[in-house]
């Protein structure tokens, strides 16, 4: 069992809902990720999606697309990321970290270092779930396989547009969790009708298995709370990147984490 499929059945049993947040590595300060990482743990995070940043990142609203050239520009790569990884593996051996981001620089990366030298690095760094945006499930039957040889899940988005062939094909190579995208749009746009979540996740599931966890548009603790008593698990991503961008580095840590803090409170309740 993987330890992504082990925290969503701790969870379960627990009758509790994950929170994942979501963070842009070497945002807002190149160094500053592994430290945040623990911080938002400790404010209750049970899986944290880590970003890596791309120059194109075609699903990313203006506030995560800012972040990510704000990490490009201070050297931030996949290279870095998994040291992030690393650094953060040497004192939490419990929590899933899941890498999201794009095809561009999980191939270049192989082109760099060698046929699946991803999988290995990501493996070898203590990483559990890889999100990528723009490969599709009829094509990732193979990577699917190498990363589950690895211990690490592949997750999915699916949408409000989503088809049942899709969610089929979907469920074929999904391990761990899928990400619903409860918006049609990027990150951080519009707002989210908790309504149109209730009704479609009773859909998700007659074709996926795995855990289903709702991301884009949850901004608040009212709205998680409305979300995670429909879904398995709440993902926040631009409101924390908005939370933190403007702060010094010695508040970082502290305002993502009283933020997540309340989530993680709205949830129990």
């Amino acid at each position: 069992m993987s330890r992504i499929a082990a925290t969503f059945s701790a969870l379960k049993a627990q009758g509790r809902k994950a929170l994942i947040p979501y963070v842009t590595a070497g945002f807002p300060f190149a160094d500053i990720t592994p430290e945040l990482m623990h911080g938002m743990v400790r404010a209750g995070a049970d899986v944290i999606e880590l970003g890596v940043p791309f120059s194109d990142p075609s699903a990313d609203g203006p506030v995560i697309q800012k972040s990510g050239e704000r990490a490009l520009s201070l050297g931030i790569g996949t290279t870095q990321v998994l040291a992030m990884v690393r650094e953060f593996r040497q004192t939490d051996a419990a929590t899933p970290v899941v890498l999201m981001g794009y095809a561009n620089p999980v191939e270049r990366y192989d082109l760099l270092h060698g046929k699946d030298a991803f999988i290995r690095d990501a493996a070898s760094a203590g990483v559990d779930g890889v999100l990528v945006v723009d490969y599709p499930p009829e094509e990732c039957v193979d990577f699917a396989a190498r990363l589950r040889e690895h211990g690490m899940d592949l997750i999915f988005l699916l949408a409000p547009t989503s088809t049942d062939e899709r969610m089929a094909q979907v469920e074929k190579v999904a391990s761990g969790y899928v990400y619903y995208v409860s918006l049609k749009g990027v990150t951080g746009a519009g707002t989210l009708d908790t309504q149109a979540v209730e009704a479609m996740l009773p859909r998700i599931r007659r074709h996926v298995s795995v855990p289903v966890g709702v991301g884009f548009g949850i901004r608040d603790a009212q709205t998680a709370r409305a979300v995670g008593r429909v879904a398995d698990a709440v993902v926040i991503g631009s409101r924390i990147i908005q939370l933190i961008e403007d702060q010094p580095r010695d508040r970082v840590v502290a305002t993502a984490g009283a933020f997540l803090a309340d989530i993680r409170a709205a949830l129990d309740s």
